[in-house]
């Protein structure tokens, strides 16, 4: 069965750093894109940062510049997050687009439980 487990995310004060790491474990035939997104008003879900197998990278406007998308071997990614801002507390959630060994016809997303980012001015 396959899992996306995230890891990182807490309590830091305005302009410092925190990482968040993404892995998916299972019956894993590939990991194609991971994204990071964050759950946004009302809801909305908001593209923070995306990784391709290949290592192209596409980020929300919000964050060019601040945060670095990495992905660290095949099934790993994680998100640095560099001068956060009050704004940008939210609930960050990981999702990686994978072909399952049990169905390896076709490729699904899977999705993290979320990690809580809180920043303080």
């Amino acid at each position: 069965q396959v899992q996306v487990v995230e890891s990182g995310g807490g309590s830091v004060q305005s302009g410092e750093s925190l990482k968040l790491a993404c892995r998916v474990t299972g019956n894993i035939v590939k990991v194609y894109s991971m994204t990071w997104r964050r759950r946004g008003p009302e809801n909305r879900p908001l593209l923070v940062a995306s990784i391709t197998s290949s290592g192209t990278t596409k980020y929300g406007d919000a964050y060019q510049g601040r945060f670095t998308i990495t992905r660290d071997d095949a099934s790993t990614a994680s998100l640095h997050m560099n001068n956060l801002r009050p704004e940008d507390t939210d609930v960050y959630t990981c999702a990686a687009e994978v072909i399952d060994g049990a169905t390896p016809w076709k490729e699904d997303e899977y999705y993290a439980q979320g990690s809580q980012v809180t920043v303080s001015a």
